[in-house]
């Protein structure tokens, strides 16, 4: 039997369709992908992401830095950063944000998928980790409107990528300025018995309800990364436009020799529908009468209004190249762009 978020019966009572992720039954809609995308893109939507790993850490920072690539010494304590777990190959076991309490004391969300592994691969370093996944629900609040709906539960004003506690229906809560929308936002992690009453009060605030279908092309438009897809524990870090996130001047961490030694051949671009056509994912990529890669995410964007994808395509790719995408046996016209598809606002 899958999983039931903590929020499950609000979602059934609010008539949400429902899919499996990585185990959890999980809203997939409410009325609709594109009425719930444009929402987040226009106002201001709540997500529950309850079937996301909660992973408490405690030990050395200098251990947890050879296990993650980007370097926490970085942050001070009540700060965040997008992070990356490499086997020893330099392939992906997960994306994860890694939040720092103290320098001996760490939060990790990682995916449902991942979660099992990201948590071995930690208590094989001698770090000690605590799987508090089943304790806590995550809500997610995002859009341009979220700013006043947020000052008007009372909680504190916080810079991107930093977090705190505060207090939300009575419940005390951890608020992060993170989210995967490319909005700004805040993810509320609160304790499963508070969840409802959480949840309630986003909703009553005037956040509109959005199941994960939306925040998927959110997420896609936006450029960002999905483990699965545009990262694979078979596929080098370093060919899927990630570097951003590794931190090679740090010292060692698993998976340093392999990415470091590894000449990318890949990359991930956009590519944006010129014509009529919606790609999805794992579908070839022509220039000319040459196969250059395959999709790894595909849409229709409800914001551009036409088919978009990321492609994992050969190096020589460039921005600007006209290529096709064989959606269904017949070629598509597209233009590979620079990422995002649409503007970030997650700072202002």
């Amino acid at each position: 039997m899958p999983i039931e978020s903590p929020l499950h019966a609000l979602h059934v009572a609010a008539g949400a369709k429902f899919a499996d992720f990585a185990g959890w039954s999980m809203p997939l809609e409410y009325t609709g992908v594109v009425s719930e995308h444009n929402a987040v893109r226009e106002a201001v939507g709540v997500f529950d992401v309850s079937h996301l790993g909660t992973l408490m850490v405690r030990g050395p920072l200098d251990v947890l830095n050879t296990v993650l690539t980007n370097d926490l010494g970085r942050l001070a304590d009540g700060e965040a950063q997008y992070t990356l777990c490499l086997n020893e190959a330099g392939g992906v076991v997960d994306d994860l944000i890694a939040y720092r309490i103290s320098d001996r004391e760490f939060l990790l969300i990682p995916n449902a998928a991942n979660c099992a592994e990201v948590a071995e691969r930690l208590g094989r370093s001698g770090l000690s980790v605590s799987d508090v996944t089943r304790e806590i629900a995550i809500i997610a609040v995002q859009g341009p409107a979220s700013d006043e709906l947020i000052s008007g539960l009372g909680l504190p004003e916080l810079e991107y990528m930093s977090f705190g506690t505060a207090e939300v229906a009575g419940a005390r809560c951890t608020v992060c300025r993170t989210g995967y929308t490319g909005e700004r936002g805040v993810e509320i992690l609160a304790p499963i018995d508070d969840a409802a009453a959480v949840w309630e009060a986003v909703v009553a605030a005037g956040a509109v309800p959005c199941g994960l279908g939306a925040r998927d092309t959110l997420r896609t438009e936006m450029g960002y990364p999905l483990h699965g897809h545009e990262l694979l524990p078979d596929v080098p870090a370093r060919w899927s436009s990630v570097s951003w996130a590794v931190s090679t001047d740090k010292g060692e961490f698993v998976g340093r020799p392999a990415y470091t030694s590894t000449e990318p051949l890949e990359k991930v671009v956009g590519l944006r529908v010129t014509e009529r056509g919606i790609p999805r994912p794992e579908m070839v990529v022509v220039a000319g009468d040459q196969e250059v890669g395959v999709t790894t995410s595909g849409t229709f964007s409800p914001t551009l209004k036409v088919g978009i994808a990321l492609a994992r395509v050969s190096r020589d790719v460039s921005v600007g190249d006209a290529v096709q995408i064989m959606v269904r046996g017949r070629p598509v016209a597209a233009e590979v762009i620079k990422l995002p598809f649409v503007p970030a606002r997650v700072r202002g």
